[in-house]
C-alpha cells in the first residue's frame, strides 16, 4: 500500500459537480492498494499517518503530527499510484490492486483513520469515481509513505517477474 501525503491547509474533492470532502488544516492523501495488499498494510499506514511529524513547532520545525494539531484528513483512492513507466509510453499497472479488493482495503482504511482520529476529522472521495480535488499544499510538504518492504510482503516485490 502506497500513501502520498501532501500537507495542506485546505483540500477539497467534487464528484460530478457536488463536494463529497473537505477539510480545513490537515493532509490530502492519496491512497494507492497494491495487489497482495493485506490489514496489516491498512493497520501499519494508519499508525503512521496519524503520527507523522511533518507539521510546524513553536519553532519553526517540522516536530507534531496530526495528533497534535487536530488536523484532518482527505483521503482520495488512487491506483495510479501503483503505475509501471518502464516500457513504452503507456502505463502497466499488474502491481495495483483488482477493484474489489482495493474498494475493500480502502474502505478498511478510512474506518481506521475514522477510528483514530473521529469521524469528523475525516473526509474522503468516492471510489472509483471520476475527481476534482484541489488542495493548497503547505510548504510545501510532500511525502510518500509505503508498506511494500514490510516483512509481511513477499521478498521479491519487482515488476520483472509479472512482465
Amino acid at each position: 500500500m502506497k500513501l502520498l501525503i501532501q500537507r495542506v491547509s485546505e483540500a477539497s474533492v467534487t464528484v460530478e459537480g457536488a463536494c463529497t470532502g473537505a477539510i480545513d488544516a490537515g493532509f490530502m492523501v492519496l491512497v494507492g492498494c497494491r495487489h497482495d495488499d493485506t490489514v496489516a498494510d491498512v493497520e501499519y499506514l494508519a499508525g503512521k499517518l496519524t503520527t507523522l511529524r511533518i507539521f510546524n513547532d513553536e519553532a519553526g520545525r517540522m516536530n507534531r503530527s496530526l495528533i497534535d494539531t487536530g488536523g484532518s484528513v482527505l483521503l482520495i483512492s488512487q491506483f495510479t499510484l501503483y503505475a509501471d513507466t518502464r516500457k513504452g509510453n503507456r502505463p502497466g499497472f499488474t502491481l495495483a490492486g483488482a477493484p474489489e479488493h482495493a474498494e475493500s482495503l480502502f474502505n478498511f482504511f478510512i474506518q481506521t483513520m475514522q477510528q483514530k482520529l473521529g469521524s469528523n476529522r475525516v473526509a474522503t472521495g468516492v471510489f472509483g469515481a471520476e475527481m476534482r480535488v484541489a488542495l493548497i499544499n503547505e510548504g510545501p510538504v510532500t511525502i510518500e509513505l509505503t508498506s511494500d518492504s514490510q516483512s509481511w510482503h513477499s521478498a521479491d516485490t519487482s515488476l520483472s517477474k509479472r512482465n
